[in-house]
């Protein structure tokens, strides 16, 4: 049985790997492709396994809020909210928030939120996470 701090450790170095990989694709590849398309994909993961870090498996349908959360900050993106609050100019901020607005990017985020939901799905029908709440008295 695996106890949280082995969880967050394997939450930590999923985390850790899937930025290594988004690092990578936006540093090295100047493709059509991976750098716009599975890098969108990537994102939701990225952001999945670092709430995992902190919440481990108290939030049910995790997946489904950052498809939410993806869907929100592409939205920030048509109506130029880089340019509202004035950090157009700073590149982290443009980096980080993003400045196009693209409906292929949703598709994305959704494609990488119904892959972790049906990961989520298989644990649970598995009783991975049901094992662990017993083992700690944890409500879920």
């Amino acid at each position: 049985m695996e106890t949280q701090c082995q969880s967050r450790q394997k939450y930590l170095l999923i985390f850790l790997l899937f930025l290594a990989i988004e690092f990578f694709i936006a540093i090295f590849v100047k493709d059509k492709f991976i750098r716009p398309y599975v890098g969108d994909v990537l994102v939701v993961f990225v952001l999945y396994f670092f709430i995992k870090i902190c919440t481990l498996d108290k939030i049910k349908y995790l997946s489904i809020y950052i498809f939410i959360f993806s869907v929100f900050t592409e939205f920030l993106q048509a109506i130029n909210i880089i340019d509202i609050l004035g950090l157009a100019n700073i590149k982290f901020f443009r980096i980080l928030i993003g400045t196009t607005f693209d409906f292929k990017d949703i598709f994305c985020y959704f494609l990488g939120s119904i892959f972790l939901f049906y990961l989520d799905f298989k644990r649970r029908k598995n009783g991975i996470y049901t094992k662990r709440r017993k083992n700690n008295n944890e409500k879920f």
